[in-house]
């Protein structure tokens, strides 16, 4: 029989499947939104977008770290370009 000592600071299968403690995976911080919420209402009474739109002149390193925060870190773009350039053939011809 396994002693005390011997099963000390083990954990069963069947406990590490009952520990799904936290909130769900892409909920936000009470306390996130909470601040958020509060940004946003300061942003609100400060002017709005007409606020945005003149610190973009005043403070523009400031804005641009801005718009680097909340745009999207993944930009996908499908880019296609023409190269004006003639068909150049490459090889070994038996003409």
């Amino acid at each position: 029989m396994a002693t005390d000592r011997q099963t000390a600071g083990k954990v069963s299968e069947k406990s590490l499947a009952n520990l799904k403690g936290g909130s769900r995976k892409g909920k936000p911080n009470k306390v996130t939104a909470a601040v958020k919420d509060m940004i946003l209402g300061a942003l609100s009474d400060a002017g709005g977008q007409a606020y945005l739109a003149r610190q973009a002149e005043e403070n523009p390193a400031a804005f641009m770290t801005l718009v680097g925060k909340v745009l999207p870190l993944d930009v996908n773009a499908n880019l296609a370009a023409t190269i004006g350039m003639p068909d150049i053939k490459i090889g070994v011809t038996n003409d």
